[in-house]
């Protein structure tokens, strides 16, 4: 998935062909296949979009890699920064928003509808934050959109999250929802926590009390937001006996590419952490950043090495065991240190301290572990006494995302914490630091390159620096 060819552009030329075919009516129903479905049903497109592309975006192994929740244990490439490596969600454009499109079009349901623009947001904001500058405006009206400038896509999203949220009638009649299942309270709490994490992202372009991020921050809190791992939004997997297990299975019962990274195990250790039992497998974790060479060295001489995923995660019989576990698009913890950050930088009047235990311990009994005990928050590491407030909640964080690596690559870039060390190894001289973004793919024939030169261009010009490379940064990042 990760090495897609970019094709923003080709939505509108597909729908033009299809356009052009309207001939094929001369031959009566003679391209016409009985046998298939001809008009998708909406809550089908919905259900297809939530299991096809919504829980894909909560498991990006290469950001995982590039902030250290994992280090790569054979064929390391994103580890050390291989630029060719491409977004893998960028098909969006050609899948889940075409679909999502279609139900807003054609729907008669209103909170089906409602529910296709809150995705159809979502599915932007995490474009954006890992492209840059993305068409949006102009996505399906353009042969050759514009590129919208992100704080334009931001407040856009916000906006429309707004609405969505606003024209919900809770009547009944949403169906194929596998993610709220079915639940327009739930939905209603979704869209307000998507709009306050997008708030708490701009922190390095509005940081003050009265900005912009602030106002929206504070204004989504009041409007209501996940508060409880019951209000978790998720996708269910039956597991392995239901032929449907949660995918992040595979790093643990097939392949073997990925252990615990050395950077996420000393910080749980040094901190006395509970979660190790849930992110590795062993006291052996694997080092980060080597090239092939070296690490399949390291390997054979370690062969207790920590794999990614612990035995809470991996035990026969546990009831947590991954393959049945949910992947989490957006938790309590998440929010509840959004909402403890924000208190610390003065947005809001709520207890840093109340919030910030608050999200430990949720992200520690969504993963089926005891909440820690009060020393915990007590430590130099961990209290929140007026020194490096910021930073500790950072981490916390940032370990609380784990195993969703594109929540905390944005932490990372956000705010710089945890302070990572780059790969030792990299693969070439010239790209050498953690990246800040993914690239647009300049190989192929269905290259924006080739396809929407003109946009493209004035999309990277805005990069700093202005250039299509993994160490650009995009404009929150700036």
């Amino acid at each position: 998935m990760k090495n897609k060819n970019i094709k923003i552009a080709l939505v509108a030329m597909a729908l033009t062909s299809v356009m052009g075919c309207e001939k094929l009516k001369d031959f009566g129903t003679t391209n016409v296949n009985p046998n298939a479905i001809s008009t998708p049903t909406d809550y089908a497109l919905l259900t297809s979009v939530e299991t096809g592309s919504i829980d894909g975006y909560a498991r990006d192994l290469t950001a995982s890699a590039w902030i250290q929740h994992s280090s790569q244990t054979q064929y390391p490439s994103t580890g050390v920064y291989d630029v060719t490596t491409t977004y893998y969600g960028i098909g969006a454009y050609t899948g889940p928003l075409l679909n999502l499109r279609s139900i807003i079009n054609t729907s008669t349901t209103v909170d089906e509808i409602a529910v296709a623009r809150i995705l159809t947001q979502y599915i932007y904001w995490k474009l954006t934050d890992n492209l840059g500058d993305i068409p949006y405006s102009q996505a399906f009206t353009s042969k050759s959109p514009a590129y919208d400038k992100q704080e334009d896509i931001y407040k856009g999203i916000i906006k429309e999250l707004k609405a969505a949220k606003a024209s919900f009638i809770n009547n009944g009649g949403l169906k194929g929802d596998i993610i709220c299942n079915n639940n327009v309270p739930q939905w209603i709490k979704f869209s307000n926590s998507i709009r306050a994490m997008m708030a708490i992202q701009l922190t390095k372009r509005y940081p003050g009390a009265t900005d912009y991020a602030a106002t929206e921050f504070k204004a989504a809190i009041a409007d209501g937001v996940i508060t409880s791992n019951a209000d978790n939004v998720q996708l269910t997997y039956l597991g392995v006996a239901g032929k449907f297990p949660n995918p992040f299975w595979s790093n643990f019962d097939g392949a073997r590419d990925n252990g615990e990274s050395t950077t996420i195990y000393n910080m749980l250790n040094n901190l006395g952490d509970g979660r190790q039992a849930i992110v590795g497998t062993s006291s052996t974790p694997v080092p980060y950043g080597l090239k092939e060479a070296n690490i399949n060295v390291w390997i054979k001489n370690n062969p207790g090495w920590s794999h990614m995923f612990g035995p809470v995660a991996t035990a026969t019989g546990s009831p947590l065991r991954l393959d049945v576990s949910p992947v989490y698009i957006m938790t309590a913890a998440q929010l509840y240190l959004a909402r403890a950050e924000a208190a610390a930088r003065g947005w809001t009047t709520e207890d840093k301290s109340a919030m910030y235990a608050a999200g430990v311990n949720a992200s520690f009994t969504q993963n089926g572990l005891a909440a820690p005990a009060a020393s915990y928050f007590t430590q130099a590491g961990t209290i929140l006494d007026g020194t490096n407030d910021i930073k500790k909640i950072a981490e916390q964080a940032w370990l609380s995302s784990f195993p969703d690596g594109s929540a905390a690559w944005n932490i990372y870039r956000r705010t710089g914490y945890p302070v990572l060390v780059p790969a030792p190894e990299p693969l070439n001289g010239t790209h050498t630091t953690i990246p800040r973004r993914y690239t647009f793919n300049p190989s192929g024939t269905a290259s924006e390159y080739s396809l929407n030169p003109t946009n493209l261009a004035a999309a990277i010009a805005r990069l700093v620096p202005a250039t299509d490379q993994p160490e650009s940064k995009i404009w929150w990042d700036q």
